[in-house]
């Protein structure tokens, strides 16, 4: 087989394993795996309650040396059937799963980074963080964040990193610890070339040809007056028609920094791909891949694992994943 299971105490499940499936996201902050085990009357099945320690390794393409793929890793969710074999089905996802189902406030100063914040979560919530960990340096503005999920308030602090000019970041769990990988920064960028399926969508569902900047409405003698314009940018509008989005942002002071969120904000017809090929299955959301001499991101990864498995990508321009993830 191309990959392991291992429980908590180093038990290896693997030759129960009947299907294993993993699903990772951007618009998602813990990696999944959905497995199934087939368990006969000889087999001694280990442990498997919510909250146990599992971890999930596989060969890379090409590759005989084993690799982490979901580690660390905890069982949330365990079903079991008897219908003449005995069948559990494991949910699983990595430790950020907390960081996503788990709810509090935080008031934050200015001039702090998405780095130092998620510095803050992972140590209130026990997540080990790489010992590396990368330098978003955007300075971002005073956040208060009311009752929400931390996975809510993490995500705000890298959309207005990118916003602000900063490079795009998504958090990832690792066996290094909890990082944020810089979208794109793979080292092996893989050439999507032995495609079994691949679709194209255009559309502008979602395209932006007409910018509009506002600054925050001041009120004179208690009466609503408009809202001043700092800046309007558009581009395709001849083409494509006028498709305006209105944009109000307090962290933007000046008409230099209004220009340059309004140009943020423009694009046109919406392209993306969606590519079943042979399994990759160290390929993750966020990561950059080839596909016809295109440079696209990942945005979504689903690996069905196996000897061989197959891999369903979500693909999109630079652009078009800054859009609709990190302006919205």
């Amino acid at each position: 087989m191309s990959y392991k299971v291992i429980v908590q105490g180093g038990t290896d499940i693997t030759p129960m394993v009947e299907t294993i499936s993993m699903r990772d996201a951007l618009d998602q902050i813990a990696y999944q795996a959905s497995i199934r085990l087939a368990v006969s009357s000889t087999q001694s099945v280990p442990v498997l309650t919510p909250g146990t320690d599992i971890r999930v390794s596989g060969l890379p393409f090409g590759k005989n040396e084993w690799v982490p793929l979901l580690n660390p890793g905890v069982i949330w969710e365990a079903e079991s059937t008897n219908s003449g074999t005995k069948r559990i089905s494991l949910t699983v996802y990595d430790r950020m799963i907390y960081l996503e189902k788990s709810e509090d406030e935080y008031l934050f100063p200015k001039d702090q980074t998405a780095t130092q914040r998620l510095q803050k979560y992972a140590k209130d919530w026990g997540i080990r963080l790489a010992d590396d960990p990368t330098d978003t340096k955007t300075k971002l503005g005073k956040a208060v964040y009311r009752s929400q999920t931390i996975f809510s308030m993490l995500f705000a602090d890298l959309k207005e990193t990118s916003k602000s000019g900063g490079e795009m970041y998504h958090p990832r769990m690792t066996n290094r610890g909890l990082e944020l990988f810089k979208l794109g920064s793979n080292t092996k960028v893989h050439e999507l070339d032995r495609l079994i399926d691949v679709a194209q969508m255009r559309t502008l569902e979602g395209a932006v040809t007409k910018v509009k900047v506002l600054a925050d409405a001041e009120s004179s003698s208690g009466k609503e007056v408009p809202s001043k314009i700092l800046t309007v940018e558009e581009k395709g509008t001849k083409e494509l028609g006028t498709l305006q989005k209105v944009v109000s942002d307090d962290q933007v002071k000046s008409a230099k920094a209004a220009k340059k969120l309004a140009e943020s904000y423009l694009t046109g017809i919406q392209e993306t791909f969606t590519v079943t090929a042979p399994d990759i299955n160290t390929i993750r959301a966020g990561d950059a891949v080839r596909l016809g001499g295109m440079k696209l991101l990942v945005t979504s990864a689903s690996h069905d694992l196996g000897n061989p498995g197959t891999m369903t990508l979500e693909l999109a321009t630079e652009e078009s994943v800054k859009r609709r993830f990190y302006l919205d």
